[in-house]
């Protein structure tokens, strides 16, 4: 999963990853723009996306524009509220799987008693419990 994404525009500073975890979780709590028969999830994330490739073509971006274009058209043909479920609940998973290493690694660090390392361990830890967070927030909204 990481490797697709350090492939993608968002790697390059274009979309900050907070406020890429802002806009998916945005995606997975406004089910407002679908109607009772369709998938509440998947008509949120092309919102999402349509939204995305507004600003895109305000900035200019026509790369952007036209790598958005391709992603709504796959959410469009594929997107399944399943499908986003699952989704969804792989990344709380590797978020879980995330603290749990980090944890380890802190608790390394206090056995080696080097109290810079502790600190920066701390603060990944604490960084990972984040994202499990807003994984779980978009998992459960």
């Amino acid at each position: 999963m990481r490797g697709a994404l350090d492939q993608s525009p968002l790697a390059h500073g274009a979309f900050p990853m907070k406020a890429l975890f802002s806009s998916l979780l945005l995606a997975a709590v406004v089910p407002a723009f679908a109607d009772d028969t369709s998938n509440p999830r998947c008509a949120a994330k092309e919102a999402d996306i349509e939204q995305q490739i507004r600003i895109a073509e305000e900035a200019g971006q026509s790369g952007r524009v036209r790598g958005l274009n391709t992603a709504l058209q796959q959410v469009r043909s594929h997107c399944t509220d399943a499908g986003l479920q699952r989704e969804l609940q792989d990344k709380v998973n590797e978020a879980r799987a995330e603290v749990r290493e980090r944890e380890a690694d802190l608790r390394e660090a206090e056995l080696d008693g080097d109290a810079d390392k502790i600190a920066k361990r701390q603060a990944k830890l604490e960084e990972a419990r984040s994202e499990l967070q807003e994984a779980e927030a978009a998992l459960h909204p």
